[in-house]
């Protein structure tokens, strides 16, 4: 398997084209090669120098914790300024016309974990919508989705719910690439993409979409300061939810999204309550119960009780649909310690966090008035058979604009 980076010194085309312009890089930690070199490095060794770097969210180093406003910053390693594009305001978000109107291409190339809540996808479509209306040719070297190329889960943001932890409508766990939802996104803008367009998406060649990264016999780098592993990659789509709630998710542990709970919580009533949904068929996993101590964020430095959440079958493992029942059966089992965050999120203040992450109010009414866990399963997380039809005709658009490749 090849991703975009790995391609990059073979396309004589786009190198020539980078060593004679000037260009812009969008990156993070994780934009790495097979060898884990750094695109950083791999541009100086073909000799290709950005005059500017941009960092999405957590930073171009991965420095940064969620939801932390990064400083500009300068490049160690090439001496190109740093811009961030996580700031004070949504409007920090896009490049400013000053940051492109002095380069030719902007070169981005950003590790996504397959799950709509992860900014990075959001950060590449809004820097490809700037540099397109600055008339910057935008070259997105794509990555694998982590978590298959295939498989769907949960609902697309219904109208009014759209943040940038979901810019677009797209189902949770979405199943593409994120040059796939770039080129997608792109399109409906109206920006022409393919190899001689504004946007060109280097595809990744030799990926079975339906494998996932544990099996790609390659480090798995993580691309934000709580994404350490493939695993914990694979119980995102759900576990993200409880930034939503007063729930920790795990941050101030070495195992976030899959371990949670509270100083409230009961972990082993927790555990019994999600077994005894297995029956409903709600499996592929293991609610362990335990108790932890956060060094930092929610509910720092107190003993809290709840689960670790053990994939044992990923093929049948239901990440959303998972973490949407333990959500519930935690507001059921303590209804005076849980809440739903109600603090500014993601530069949304009016909107509370869940129903921005879920697309709609559906769990935190269907919690307030008391639904069976199953029951919001059912009304949040399946997708509909055009809504699969969207997923395949974003799949077909890159590979369409890669087989004429020159």
């Amino acid at each position: 398997m090849l991703t975009g980076l790995d391609r990059l010194p073979t396309l004589d085309p786009i190198i020539h084209s980078l060593k004679h312009s000037r260009i812009g890089l969008l990156a993070h930690p994780a934009s790495v090669n097979k060898n884990i070199s750094h695109i950083g490095a791999v541009l100086a060794q073909l000799n290709i120098h950005p005059q500017r770097i941009f960092g999405p969210e957590h930073g171009y180093g991965g420095e940064a914790q969620d939801m932390i406003n990064v400083e500009h910053a300068t490049d160690t390693a090439s001496g190109a300024p740093i811009v961030s594009l996580y700031g004070k305001s949504y409007d920090d978000l896009s490049p400013r016309p000053q940051h492109l109107d002095d380069l030719d291409i902007l070169l981005v190339d950003l590790c996504d974990i397959g799950s709509r809540y992860y900014t990075f996808v959001w950060t590449a479509l809004l820097a490809c919508r700037a540099a397109h209306k600055a008339g910057v040719k935008t070259v997105m070297l794509d990555r694998p989705n982590p978590l298959d190329g295939v498989t769907l889960e949960g609902k697309p943001q219904q109208p009014g719910f759209l943040s940038f932890g979901g810019l677009e409508p797209l189902p949770v766990r979405h199943g593409l690439t994120p040059g796939e939802v770039v080129a997608e996104m792109a399109s409906r803008d109206g920006i022409p993409v393919g190899p001689n367009e504004a946007v060109d998406v280097v595809a990744v060649k030799g990926w079975d979409r339906t494998t996932r990264a544990s099996q790609w016999d390659r480090p798995f780098v993580m691309p934000s300061p709580n994404m350490p592993t493939a695993d914990t990659a694979l119980v995102y789509p759900g576990g993200c939810l409880l930034e939503g709630t007063n729930l920790s998710e795990g941050r101030g542990t070495t195992r976030p999204f899959e371990m949670c709970g509270a100083p409230w919580i009961d972990g082993v009533r927790l555990a019994a309550d999600l077994a005894a949904l297995g029956t409903h068929g709600l499996d592929g996993f293991v609610a362990r119960p335990l108790v932890f101590r956060p060094t930092f964020h929610k509910h720092a430095g107190q003993l809290c009780g709840g689960v670790q959440i053990h994939v044992t079958d990923r093929s049948r493992f239901r990440p959303m649909a998972t973490y949407i029942a333990l959500v519930s059966l935690a507001a059921y089992q303590a209804p005076d310690g849980f809440r739903f965050r109600r603090e500014c999120y993601e530069y949304v203040e009016d909107i509370p966090a869940i129903d921005l992450l879920v697309g709609s109010s559906l769990l935190r009414e269907g919690i307030e008035g008391g639904l069976e866990p199953m029951e919001l399963v059912c009304r949040i997380c399946e997708i509909s058979d055009a809504e699969r039809e969207v997923h395949r005709l974003a799949v077909e658009r890159v590979a369409r604009a890669e087989s004429v490749r020159v």
